[in-house]
């Protein structure tokens, strides 16, 4: 007899979890209160901030860290670091609150740090130097009255029913209805990995680069950690959670009834079994990173529905570039002269000499054998143009950050996508978080996370 799809995945997961449940290998059980999948951004502060309303949790996370997009670079050489994810944070009580508890100072970036000098526009596609002056973001004010018709979608993706026609069109409509030019390149470069951000729907646009993330550039009040580290936050947190963090293991099924939830994991542990009231999920909410997961059909077909950007970061070792000068991708001949993607959007210069952060982004995912390539082949073409005699020496570090920016189209936009997507949350004892459901800004997820929090800790 022939099986469906979903009772494959059942069998296949059955057979993965096998050996947890054999005599050989009995399973450690642990119960908790809410079992978190995921220890980036909204997995760690989520079980920071459970603990402090008297809930029990416990961690998954597969990598052998916590902090997810938020990654540090430390230097052998000399010390240094260079955070190479997450940058910035809003200047916003909650994150005045979650730095202060861990003792991690804050230091406005405008205050130096990095690594300075000047900026220098190049085409990538051809490596010569293109004549641009950056016009000044003048329109940047009324871009947040704009903005601000819309409520705070920047931390949820709370639409009204219409969903206004200016949120679903391309943003580029929405920059030349309201003659927004000058803050467009503003934008492009804000929201780096969020891909081809005039063509996508304003939605996405104004989630990125909202009312918060305006609101700071105005006020000149961004912060980042007074060491520029921002890891540390989240070292402190591992330090903190202690052994409700469960690094470098996998959850290999995940079942959820009307009692409760169970999770087989696999890690430095050995199998374990976790037993909790509720479930919280800050992963990437794709069908395919959910593979544990027992989805109804509901949820199979809402997360069915997203298509995922890419984003990828660097430091890179070069020679003969002037120190202290840091390459942007300006493109010749395209509106506002954003550069088209897949491509690299900045070679900056860093605090140590010879090291630059580079950034690179694609509208979809590409192996990491081609991003690596594409990078040293357009900090080649500017060598061999002759604008720089610059040398590419190797990479120090080289991250992949996808997925990376989930949307849906218009069509789904317009249909009530967010609606169902919202509808999800408390369904089968399971809660969602994550850049997803709020924004891909820090400040955004926890913001989001304290109007969660209460109904995941009831």
């Amino acid at each position: 007899m022939g099986l469906t799809r979903k009772q494959m995945l059942s069998v296949m997961g059955a057979a993965a979890a096998a050996p947890l449940l054999s005599g050989a290998s009995k399973p450690r059980v642990i119960r908790r209160d809410v079992c978190v999948l995921g220890g980036g951004s909204a997995g760690t502060y989520a079980a920071v901030r459970l603990g402090d309303l008297g809930r029990s949790v416990v961690v998954v996370e597969a990598l052998d860290r916590l902090g997810g997009h938020t990654e540090t670079y430390h230097d052998p050489a000399t010390g240094s670091t260079i955070d190479i994810g997450v940058v910035v944070f809003e200047d916003e009580p909650v994150v005045r609150d979650y730095f202060g508890r861990f003792d991690v100072g804050l230091a406005r970036i405008a205050d130096g740090g990095g690594g300075g000098g000047t900026t220098a526009y190049v085409d990538f596609r051809t490596g010569r130097p293109v004549d641009y002056t950056p016009a000044p973001p003048v329109a940047l004010p009324a871009y947040f009255q704009e903005i601000s018709r819309f409520g705070p979608i920047d931390t949820f993706f709370d639409l009204p029913d219409p969903v206004p026609a200016e949120l679903v069109a391309p943003f580029a409509d929405f920059v030349a209805k309201h003659d927004f030019g000058s803050v467009a390149p503003l934008v492009f470069n804000y929201g780096q990995g969020i891909g081809d951000v005039l063509g996508l729907p304003a939605l996405y646009a104004i989630n990125t680069f909202g009312l918060g993330v305006t609101r700071n550039i105005l006020n000149g009040s961004f912060l980042t950690t007074a060491a520029r580290d921002n890891s540390l936050i989240y070292e402190r947190a591992t330090a903190k959670l202690g052994e409700d963090v469960l690094l470098s293991t996998r959850a290999l099924r995940i079942e959820r009834s009307r009692s409760g939830v169970r999770v087989w994991v696999t890690g430095p542990g050995g199998p374990q079994v976790i037993e909790a009231k509720k479930l919280l999920v800050t992963i990437p909410p794709l069908v395919r990173t959910l593979g544990a997961v027992d989805l109804d059909s509901t949820e199979r077909s809402v997360f069915g529905t997203f298509v995922s950007g890419a984003y990828y970061t660097s430091v890179v070792r070069l020679s003969g570039l002037p120190a202290g000068v840091g390459l942007d991708n300006v493109a010749a001949g395209t509106p506002y002269q954003l550069p088209p993607l897949p491509g690299i959007y900045s070679v900056a210069p860093t605090a140590v000499p010879g090291l630059y952060n580079v950034k690179y982004g694609s509208p979809s995912p590409l192996p990491d054998a081609v991003v690596r390539r594409e990078i040293r082949a357009g900090i080649e073409r500017v060598a061999r143009s002759g604008t720089y005699p610059v040398r590419f020496e190797g990479f120090a570090v080289y991250k992949s950050h996808t997925p990376f920016e989930l949307h849906v189209g218009p069509r789904d936009i317009a249909g009530g996508f967010y609606r169902r997507l919202n509808a999800l949350q408390g369904r089968n004892h399971t809660y969602w978080s994550g850049a997803a459901w709020h924004s891909h800004n820090s400040t955004r997820i926890w913001t989001g996370l304290e109007r969660l929090l209460p109904s995941i800790g009831a």
